[in-house]
């Protein structure tokens, strides 16, 4: 599931920057998928949480695999929001390169990565590593957040198209946030404490 999410969250940044509408439809057509391994993985965890009713760590990582999960697939429904909005930008001329985007994108994408990995591997050093990652993402969001304003104020005619980038960039600030999430999850499933959020 994590690497379909991976993918689709690489797919989605790629057809908003090359005005792709088929690989757009591709992304939101593939979340179906997505939905189907979320209620797969849920359905199994409930069964065993039904037949061995499980303890302490046990009970721990049937948890953590249903929040997982659950951060999995928003992360799906994000990209296919990006995908959405690349779609209705079509064959438009871009108010500016994208490059603060896509940036966002590959750090949102290496975080999630390294959420999973720290995640299969119980790795508390790469879980804690991945949480403060997000604040250079956070960094970059509000960077652009105030550069698009800056487009809005000095010329009207881009309000549109600068108000979808804005919520390109919430959706993959978003993303890191989920990952995050798997991260702070993986910490709790390895110590049996929760990571105090900022």
């Amino acid at each position: 599931m994590g690497n379909a999410v991976a993918i689709a969250i690489d797919e989605a940044v790629a057809s908003l920057a090359r005005q792709d509408e088929k690989l757009a439809r591709k992304v939101m057509d593939d979340d179906d998928e997505i939905d189907r391994m979320e209620v797969e993985i849920e359905d199994k965890c409930m069964v065993l949480i039904a037949r061995q009713q499980p303890l302490a760590r046990d009970l721990r990582v049937i948890g953590t695999g249903l929040k997982i999960t659950t951060d999995l697939e928003r992360m799906g429904d994000h990209a296919y929001d990006i995908a959405k909005i690349a779609l209705s930008m079509n064959n438009q001329p871009l108010i500016k390169p994208l490059v603060d985007i896509p940036r966002m994108a590959q750090l949102a994408q290496k975080m999630l990565k390294d959420s999973l990995e720290a995640y299969t591997a119980l790795d508390i050093t790469l879980a804690e590593q991945v949480c403060l990652n997000d604040d250079e993402v956070d960094h970059i969001y509000n960077q652009v957040f105030r550069e698009l304003l800056t487009y809005m104020m000095e010329d009207p005619t881009t309000i549109t198209q600068a108000t979808q980038l804005i919520f390109v960039t919430r959706y993959l600030e978003r993303i890191a946030d989920h990952a995050t999430n798997i991260a702070e999850w993986t910490i709790y499933l390895v110590t049996g404490q929760r990571r105090r959020k900022k």
